[in-house]
């Protein structure tokens, strides 16, 4: 696509190649979460030699750099994920991850180099009036990186009338994306199940308590929960990825384990599936005569869009691509989670999903070894928060 041709802003589309080296250099010295230092280092490099007020160690290795234009009382946010995940990279790109079994497996190396982008165009222009906290956060992958910020006072130490994040969708192609108003991404929580009984030979099974019956009991009563709990129209998802009872074929053990991933677009459903999976293993429990532990733990809730900010920044991406650039609805079946969602508890905004293109790597599923963001969307994510700040934080 030629600068002329392009709907994307020149000066940023110039520097596609320099920002994509940025992104190539990160990748290839991927940091797990609360570990990205270098990256960190990085980043604030940067951000100061742009003239920002670069603040380091925000929630652990979290950078905020803080840009102040004119006398505007408005301030934004606009946060990128820095972490990577423990995977071996299988990409076979040139810039692969020289760090064994460490990998930017879902694009935040690229996140990352677009707010990078977006935060020198800003220094340069300075086409509006307010102030501008651009948050690079760590720890997203683990669903704490947010919450560990707030508690370090990120909205007090940086006042934001709004939040704002994009990621990276594979499959969807280059300048296309994705956001609606309300649930943008599913709740993630966590349940484990101990059902504890009385271990016994294998050939005389009257003189136990077996926990293992009772655990396939739980299994199967389990999917009865969103089958016949929730209502039709409604998502609620409930998977049992961990079971564990014994070693030994003849030998009844004396307990049995089981992990659960819970997830919800809702949070009265997300209340519902939590309060419902303790009747359930509690009554089966009782049936066998079991003692039962029950641990529920409420990671990261439902990502919710505002409308007022949702609407700004779908209003934002057509004024800058064309109508054709937006979709306004989220496909159905997909539940990822976001601990952006944790910033949004505490402001408004809106999070938006960029076409990662639909081939090759950049078309292949985040969290796989095979994946590698695009470079061709820097432009695209950059120019698109660049309007953004601009025009929330109109200049007179």
């Amino acid at each position: 696509m030629s600068q002329h041709a392009s709907p994307l802003i020149p000066q940023i589309l110039a520097w596609q190649e320099e920002f994509a080296q940025i992104r190539r250099q990160i990748h290839q010295h991927p940091e797990l979460g609360f570990e990205e230092r270098q990256t960190s280092e990085r980043v604030a490099e940067l951000l100061r030699e742009w003239g920002y007020d670069v603040h380091t160690g925000v929630g652990g290795t979290g950078v905020v750099g803080v840009l102040r234009n004119g006398n505007g009382a408005r301030s934004i946010g606009i946060r990128a994920d820095m972490d990577a995940l423990p995977i071996m990279e299988e990409s076979g790109m040139p810039w692969q991850s020289l760090h064994k079994g460490t990998m930017h497996a879902c694009g935040h190396d690229g996140h990352t180099a677009v707010l990078l982008c977006t935060a020198r165009y800003l220094a340069q222009t300075r086409q509006f009036d307010g102030t501008v906290n651009l948050i690079f956060q760590p720890a997203e992958e683990t669903l704490g990186g947010a919450k560990r910020m707030i508690a370090d006072g990120l909205f007090e130490r940086f006042p934001c009338d709004a939040v704002y994040a994009l990621h990276n969708m594979p499959a969807l192609p280059v300048g296309l994306f994705v956001t609606q108003a309300g649930a943008m991404s599913a709740s993630s929580d966590i349940a484990t199940i101990r059902l504890n009984g009385v271990g016994g030979h294998g050939a005389m099974p009257h003189k136990a308590k077996d926990p293992v019956i009772a655990a396939a009991e739980v299994v199967l009563a389990l999917q009865s929960i969103v089958a016949r709990n929730v209502p039709p129209g409604e998502v609620g998802v409930i998977t049992v990825g961990s079971l564990h009872a014994g070693e030994a074929a003849n030998v009844i053990p004396d307990h049995a384990t089981m992990k659960l991933s819970v997830r919800a677009t809702d949070p009265v459903i997300r209340a519902l599936l939590k309060k419902r999976i303790g009747e359930v293993a509690h009554g089966v429990a009782a049936t066998y005569a079991l003692d039962l532990d029950y641990d529920y733990e409420e990671r990261i809730g439902v990502l919710i869009n505002t409308p007022a900010e949702t609407a700004l920044l779908q209003q934002v991406t057509r004024d800058l691509l064309g109508p054709q650039s937006l979709l306004t609805e989220v496909p159905r079946g997909y539940l990822g989670s976001e601990d952006f969602a944790s910033m949004l508890e505490h402001k408004p905004g809106c999070y938006i999903a960029m076409g990662n293109g639909i081939s090759g790597p950049h078309g292949c599923m985040v969290h796989n070894p095979g994946y590698d963001f695009n470079d061709d969307a820097i432009p695209y994510g950059a120019s698109l928060w660049a309007r953004l700040v601009e025009t929330y934080l109109q200049a007179a």
